[in-house]
């Protein structure tokens, strides 16, 4: 059976680029000037208000892999890695390639895919006019179609959530945050046009989540 494990990573509109009734509509029970900042800093989290700048897709079993990544205005070129292509796009491409590629697999595998990415995916697929080739979100209490691992390992809500950082320190595999990059610092990171490392560290979270579900899986596939 084809399977795949994937990841995305977002980044927050800012200044013009963030439509003002969305601003508003962020930051109307906001009381202080500090918690608007919080809020703003925050906009990647939410496709209204962000955009996809990277996927990585690996198959746990072949070990390939790609990574489409968005390099506006910059020098940076495809190029291949341990077996990953890392192919630059913009964001509509991006999701373009994303959903000609994932309708070859039979079972998708995410760390917290239902609640985040594959809801982003989609609202973006929807706001760029491109349409879905898979459905990402079947049946939700099956493991069969999407393997979505915090969803097994809270027992579908009711156990408490650990981060994938968290996951990795408890179960002994190498954290994708280790080299001093997390989904914090996406923003800054693309304003100083250093998109191979938000590239790098998109797939070193997707060798992280296909590492621990090699971990799970006997205990849930049964």
């Amino acid at each position: 059976m084809p399977k795949v494990v994937f990841d995305i990573e977002t980044r927050g509109f800012e200044g013009s680029e963030l439509d003002p009734i969305i601003k508003e509509s962020l930051i109307k029970n906001v009381v202080s000037e500090e918690e608007q900042a919080d809020v703003l800093a925050r906009t990647g989290l939410l496709p209204i208000s962000g955009e996809v700048v990277a996927i990585a897709m690996l198959n746990p079993d072949t070990g390939k892999g790609k990574i489409y990544f968005q390099a506006p205005e910059s020098e940076n070129k495809n190029y291949e890695q341990s077996g990953v292509e890392f192919i630059v796009a913009t964001e509509k491409e991006i999701l373009e390639k994303f959903w000609l590629d994932i309708k070859f697999y039979d079972q998708i595998i995410t760390y917290n895919g239902r609640g985040f990415d594959v809801p982003f995916i989609i609202f973006r697929s929807i706001a760029l006019g491109i349409k879905p080739t898979k459905n990402l979100m079947p049946y939700r209490y099956s493991s069969k179609d999407h393997f979505d691992i915090l969803d097994q390992l809270t027992f579908y809500g009711a156990f408490r959530k650990f981060s994938l950082e968290v996951l990795c320190r408890a179960f002994n595999i190498k954290n994708p945050k280790e080299e001093g990059v997390s989904g914090l610092a996406i923003n800054e990171l693309f304003k100083n046009k250093d998109y191979q490392t938000i590239a790098e560290y998109c797939m070193r979270d997707v060798v992280a989540t296909k590492e621990l579900y090699e971990k799970v899986k006997a205990f849930i596939e049964i």
